[in-house]
């Protein structure tokens, strides 16, 4: 037989092979292989047909290192079984073919899959598969939840007009608020109202029927996941007006209250909710324009005054209108800190300043130190021969006696401004004798009684005229001068 003879009997042996092999059926557990080759004999006889049996594979099993993960905090690793070899591993996830990312990690026999950091979008159902060379077995599913929020928290309602963080609602009209944000598992609420009542957790809804004046305020909700031990606070400001047509009062704001003459300048903002309104603004009633130390922006929703000075201080208000329309803010009052300015000192209720004051021994003495300051002026006194120091605004001494005889000086001061003057005031003090005698003085004193004493006992005058003598001597007004004065004791205690 010639070769293309060969070839031809050859193909025509794999064709009804392949003919028979589509006839008849074989149980899955004994399917079988074709294996044909061209002919090496010179014979038809020589040609044959071998089959062999394919490896069945095995339901391969999945196992996971935790089925519940909280968001952000946890590590999950799948792992898949199987008893076969040469074979292939695929991960499914919700039923369709895992695409991998940056969190994700894969063993290198593909039989371990890790999940790091998990998120809420790694929740689901997964299974493993396990591929052959003409067959695919599935794995049962395994579920991993994935715990997570409560999100930041958002408070809307179906009737008003928001504005920002403001909702603006009619009075008499229904109020219904309600918080929105992401949880697993569900959330409880609570409200809190602006009467600073607390309501019992409940839903994510609450209605407040004819809303009134009395229920403008800030309205607040706690959401709360017991699982995953968070929570979160919205918040959000409803304002009622009279009517539809009304315009929500706006605010004055200032980011400080401390303000010193001279050295300070300060913004004032007109908080609205509303875009492109017109401003204006007013202290104690009169409209403020612009000037060298007063700029506006351009909007006028800010007011900066430079070089704050005392006459700035007063109520300040800020009004949005429109052509039809107009509101005013609650004033918001403004206080300038000063001096002290020129310490006086006065006498009394006199309001006449001294320098010099007469005072007679024996009186007392009351001084009076002022000066215009803001706020009032702290005083501190001291003064000459006198230990110590005194607080207040007014000095007394009672009794003065000689050694009140100086100056005396007073000490305005203010802690907010750190700013501090002084006055003085001398104190003259008089009366009927003087302060001391000479020790001369003394002396001659003392001689002349002596003298007066001699004369009267060489004369020897009768015990009647010895009467008669004292009596001169008695009159005598040097003899009174010579009794001491600095036994007796003034007070010298100041009491203010």
């Amino acid at each position: 037989m010639g070769l293309a003879a060969l070839w031809s009997c050859w193909w025509t042996g794999v064709l009804l092979s392949a003919s028979l092999l589509t006839i008849w059926n074989l149980p899955a557990e004994a399917q079988l292989a074709l294996q044909a080759g061209p002919p090496n004999t010179q014979s038809e006889k020589d040609i044959c047909l071998c089959l062999k049996p394919l490896e069945l594979l095995a339901k391969p099993t999945i196992s996971t290192s935790q089925g519940i993960v909280i968001e952000h905090r946890g590590v999950v690793t799948f792992r898949c079984y199987t008893v076969n070899i040469n074979v292939s591993i695929h991960w499914v996830s919700n039923n369709i073919p895992l695409v991998l990312n940056e969190r994700m990690q894969l063993s290198a026999d593909g039989k371990s899959l890790t999940i790091f950091t998990v998120q809420r979008e790694d929740a689901g159902i997964y299974q493993c598969e396990v591929w052959g060379a003409s067959e695919v077995q599935s794995s049962d599913i395994t579920l991993l939840e994935v715990y997570y929020g409560p999100d930041p928290v958002e408070i809307k309602v179906d009737s008003g007009i928001l504005r920002g963080g403001v909702v603006e609602v009619t009075k008499g009209s229904t109020v219904n608020f309600q918080a929105e944000t992401q949880s697993y598992p569900a959330a409880t609420y609570t409200w809190y109202l602006p009467n600073d009542s607390i309501l019992p957790p409940t839903t994510r809804t609450l209605t407040i029927p004819a809303v009134s004046g009395k229920d403008e305020g800030i309205y607040r909700c706690l959401v709360f996941n017991s699982a995953t031990h968070m929570s979160h606070l919205g918040a959000l400001k409803v304002l009622v007006l009279a009517s539809q047509q009304s315009l929500a009062k706006p605010c004055v704001v200032s980011p400080s209250m401390d303000f010193v003459e001279n050295t300070s300048s300060v913004a004032l903002t007109c908080q609205s909710t509303y875009e492109g309104i017109s401003v204006r603004w007013f202290r104690e009633g009169r409209v403020l324009l612009p000037s060298e130390r007063l700029v506006l922006s351009t909007d006028n929703r800010t007011l900066v005054i430079h070089s704050l000075q005392r006459d700035d201080t007063g109520p300040y208000q800020c009004e949005i209108w429109t052509w039809d329309r107009e509101a005013w803010s609650d004033p918001l009052w403004l206080t300038i800190n000063y001096g002290p300015d020129r310490v006086d000192i006065t006498r009394d209720t006199v309001s006449v300043v001294l320098s010099t004051v007469e005072v007679k021994l024996d009186s007392n003495l009351t001084l009076q130190c002022w000066a215009e300051s803001q706020p009032g002026a702290q005083y501190c006194w001291s003064c000459e021969h006198l230990g110590g120091e005194y607080t207040g605004g007014q000095l007394v001494i009672t009794a003065v006696t000689w050694a009140h005889q100086g100056a005396c000086s007073c000490t305005a001061s203010n802690p907010l401004t750190g700013l501090a003057r002084s006055a003085s005031i001398l104190v003259h003090v008089v009366g009927s004798q003087s302060p001391s005698l000479s020790a001369g003085t003394i002396a001659g004193i003392v001689t002349g009684v002596l003298s007066v004493i001699a004369l009267v006992a060489g004369l020897g005058y009768y015990s009647r005229k010895a009467g008669w003598l004292s009596k001169i001597l008695g009159d005598d007004p040097v003899s009174k001068a010579s009794q001491p004065t600095s036994g007796r004791k003034h007070s010298t205690e100041p009491s203010a």
